[in-house]
């Protein structure tokens, strides 16, 4: 081991933010060439970003946003950088240390600064929403800055406040406001903008802790590392079945937040396949039967979908979710789950290395009302206040998103409510509209038959 972590020292890997240039690219190709081992960065582009960026002919990328692509197939990285957004971090390793390293078959991926440590958290991004009940809460934090530095910011959270029902995490430093940089800001200049952001605010934060390994190890933290399980939208995979009138939507390009052409769903027509999905007017569709869109032309997604015969799987973005991922500057994909587990490799490490959760440790499901609302009940144990779920409807939205029979409800919309009344818990499910995150414990569970009356349809179900 200690002569691997010297040689780790040695490898000097470095870690590169690139920012695409006018042209919409990131002046680089990305190639696999026969006879040579790993991912090779070629044809910089004179001036571009990729060079900007201290890259080189050659050399081998070994992470992209902190994720290891050392044993990921070609097509999967170059996805991954295109879903990256406007921003990506590399990182390379020059060609004549890759080369000598892989002659002594050795991985280079486990000798990497970010793989051999001990684990910590990701950055997250955090929306966060004023309180309409409690004005006076604003936004649950404030900020206060380490002195004589400018653009480095902390995070003091409200207990229960906005802030810390959003995510943030205690004592969280700032680097983001709203897709913009704060390190170089003055404090002013911060009050402002957080002024100028009205009823809500996405910050990027990162713990103190993580904080300190990343500057450590001189890697630069951006957005797309982000924990994707705390982000307020997430895209969702439908499955469609086509009826006698086809499966009742239209496709539309249209120009969309990024300053790109997207596909939208539009005219979705009550009663049909789409609707019965759980397809949503203005939805924006991202990948047909598991591929990506991106880049095709509109004729080129009609004719994918064509082909599909009579069902196809989309994965799509609410209008909601593709505002703020184009705010950001980064696509929903890149927090796409779900694709990433069956085209990643086991033995890849991500930049958070934390462990599986437990079955008793807090999951929280992400909801889409659906024509039938959100397919569960709810029920409580007499003379207790606890709210348990129940007669969760299968292949419903409450089943999709991941809620059991007898789960623990512990927050709605990262609002506490273990220990509120019913009546408070529903008025919490009518605010959150179309969309819902439901925190639960799962585990063994006792709750009473006895159900308290059905949460209104606009909320659980018709």
């Amino acid at each position: 081991m200690k002569e691997n972590e010297d040689l780790g020292s040695l490898l000097n890997a470095r870690f590169c933010l690139l920012t695409k240039n006018g042209g919409g690219t990131f002046g680089f190709t990305l190639l696999q060439e026969l006879g040579k081992k790993g991912l090779i960065l070629r044809r910089l582009e004179t001036g571009g970003p990729a060079e900007q960026s201290r890259l080189m002919d050659g050399d081998r990328l070994l992470e992209v946003n902190g994720e290891c692509v050392e044993n990921m197939e070609h097509i999967r990285v170059v996805q991954k950088i295109r879903e990256s957004g406007n921003r990506v971090l590399l990182t390379v390793l020059d060609e004549a240390v890759y080369e000598n390293i892989t002659a002594l078959n050795m991985n280079v991926a486990e000798l990497l600064p970010s793989q051999r440590r001990a684990p910590v958290a990701k950055p997250r991004l955090c929306l966060i929403q004023k309180d309409g009940l409690h004005p006076v809460l604003g936004f649950g934090f404030s900020v206060f800055a380490s002195e004589g530095s400018t653009g480095t910011f902390y995070l003091s959270l409200i207990s229960e406040g906005p802030a810390e029902n959003a995510g943030v995490p205690a004592g969280a430093r700032l680097l983001e406001m709203n897709g913009v940089s704060v390190r170089n800001y003055s404090m002013p200049q911060l009050m402002r903008k957080l002024q100028e952001s009205g009823d809500k605010v996405t910050v990027l934060v990162v713990d103190p802790e993580s904080e300190a390994f990343y500057e450590e190890r001189k890697i630069p933290i951006t957005a797309a590392m982000a924990e994707s399980r705390m982000l307020p939208y997430k895209a969702r995979k439908l499955h469609l079945v086509k009826g006698l009138h086809g499966y009742g939507f239209l496709l539309r390009q249209e120009r969309h937040g990024m300053g790109s052409e997207g596909q939208f769903l539009r005219e979705v027509e009550p009663g049909l396949p789409a609707e019965k999905a759980g397809i949503k007017e203005g939805d924006r569709l991202l990948a047909v039967n598991g591929k990506s869109i991106d880049g095709l032309e509109h004729d080129e997604v009609v004719s994918l979908i064509c082909s599909s015969g009579s069902q196809v799987t989309f994965l799509v973005i609410s209008a909601a979710g593709d505002l703020f991922y184009s705010s950001m500057a980064l696509s929903p994909m890149l927090f796409y789950e779900e694709e990433a587990a069956e085209s990643q490799p086991k033995a890849a490490s991500d930049m958070s290395e934390l462990p599986e959760p437990s079955p008793t440790a807090p999951h929280l499901c992400r909801l889409t009302r659906g024509p039938l609302g959100f397919g569960f009940q709810l029920s409580n144990i007499q003379d207790e206040e606890e709210i348990y779920i129940t007669q969760v409807v299968p292949g419903g939205p409450g089943d999709l998103g991941g809620l059991k029979e007898g789960d623990l409800l512990l927050e709605v919309n990262g609002r506490k409510v273990k220990k509120e009344s019913y009546k408070k818990v529903v008025l919490y499910m009518q605010e959150a509209g179309d969309d819902m995150r439901l925190l639960v414990e799962r585990g063994i569970h006792t709750y009473c038959k006895k159900r308290l009356p059905i949460v209104p349809d606009a909320v659980v179900g018709r």
